[in-house]
């Protein structure tokens, strides 16, 4: 109607999935980060897991954790689940994806590489860092989610520069895949994966410290940006 609008200036963006039932998040899924640290190419999606409490807004902080000195980007595109499925086949699987929207994987490489028995769930997972957003962009509004340039910069200083076409396992894989093992719901995030260009591979590696500011965009699906606190 456009009666009911307010100056984006003026409003606060949350992130369009607050509180999902499961956060569920896909490694080694892009061909040029394989490369990158010379990881040979998955045969079967690798799946772990953030907690729904790590997922913050697309313009609010991400919180520098005191127990990491190894804080790291990752773009990625975040399928959202819209329809509820167990056993899904790949070839209905989009018929369960509402939208797209884009993901930071913010990642504390010390604790996902070296410490706690070198699973990934802690380094993962801690408070602010599944930021999310701008919005959810319906899967009929992308032309084609395969097809999309990804990126990733750092106090303006491009990091991650691919697309999407180089993801290992696509969407409809994936949704079929994790619905294996588990029943996927209306809200649940699927996040597929990074490309190359993330901190710790870079040689010597980078690392986000407080002050810098983190932006992730992907073609057609929107900008967030973050400052670390």
């Amino acid at each position: 109607s456009g009666r009911h609008r307010v100056p984006r200036a003026t409003a606060q963006l949350l992130a369009p999935v607050g509180d999902p039932e499961k956060v569920i998040c896909v490694g080694l899924n892009y061909h040029d980060h394989c490369q990158e640290q010379g990881a040979k190419v998955p045969k079967e999606p690798l799946i772990f897991s953030k907690f729904p409490s790590a997922i913050t807004g697309p313009f609010d902080d991400i919180v520098h954790p005191q127990d990491t000195s190894e804080l790291d980007w990752e773009v990625e595109l975040a399928a959202v689940i819209g329809k509820r499925g167990r056993h899904i086949e790949e070839a209905a699987a989009l018929e369960h994806v509402l939208g797209f929207t884009v993901a930071n994987d913010v990642s504390a490489r010390d604790w996902q590489m070296r410490r706690n028995g070198r699973q990934w769930l802690l380094g993962k997972t801690f408070d602010t860092f599944c930021p999310l957003g701008p919005a959810i962009v319906t899967k009929e509004a992308v032309l084609d989610v395969h097809n999309l340039w990804i990126r990733c910069s750092v106090n303006g200083q491009r990091m991650q520069d691919s697309s999407t076409r180089h993801l290992i396992f696509r969407v409809p894989t994936l949704v079929a895949w994790v619905s294996r093992f588990v029943t996927l719901v209306p809200g649940d995030i699927l996040l597929t994966g990074t490309p190359a260009g993330v901190g710790v591979f870079r040689k010597p590696p980078v690392f986000l410290k407080r002050g810098d500011e983190v932006q992730c965009e992907i073609e057609e699906l929107g900008t967030i940006c973050n400052r670390v606190v």
